[in-house]
């Protein structure tokens, strides 16, 4: 920034007539302000895939570890360790079962038309449902086993969710 000693005075002069109509603003913020409207879902259309989850009836490990056949075992490490960052994603916390199930739906058909191969699945823990039993993350466990496009899943590394929230590798060709 140039000091005003640095500045010659024809220019100063100059300055100083091109301000000369402005006047000083009491506002702290421009006008016309607009009130911001609350944000509106929008209407996607029936998913296939969101109306194939059913309900099955696994038992759901505290630790997701489900990899496909021909995963490599590198690969899936990889994953575990979150050396493969997730590329976007989904959070289910405070949702209802339905809502959540859209949600995943949604979000896998978009993953995939994306070509995204990581996305992580935020389920949360379950600690405030009822009896202690965490029922986003029981139906996260199987909607994400009969997704044919997923190839393998694991618990989310400590530092990224831990065990509520999940990672996710997609097949890219499914999306094409």
């Amino acid at each position: 920034m140039a000091k005003k000693s640095d500045i010659p005075e024809e220019e100063r002069a100059l300055f100083r007539e091109a301000m000369s109509g402005v006047e000083t603003r009491e506002a702290d913020r421009a006008e016309p302000y607009h009130r911001r409207h609350a944000p509106k879902p929008l209407q996607h259309r029936q998913d296939e895939a969101r109306d194939e989850l059913a309900d099955l009836n696994v038992e759901t490990p505290e630790f997701f570890e489900f990899r496909r056949p021909g995963i490599q075992q590198r690969l899936f490490q990889d994953l575990r360790r979150g050396l493969i960052p997730p590329e976007q994603t989904l959070d289910l916390h405070g949702m209802r079962v339905t809502e959540a199930r859209s949600a995943f739906g949604r979000f896998l058909h978009a993953s995939l038309s994306r070509g995204l191969r990581c996305v992580r699945v935020v389920h949360g823990k379950g600690r405030n449902s009822a009896g202690n039993q965490p029922v986003l993350k029981q139906k996260t466990y199987q909607w994400l086993l009969q997704s044919e496009p997923v190839l393998a899943f694991t618990t989310a590394p400590r530092w990224d969710g831990g065990t509520g929230a999940t990672y996710v590798l997609l097949s890219r060709k499914a999306g094409r």
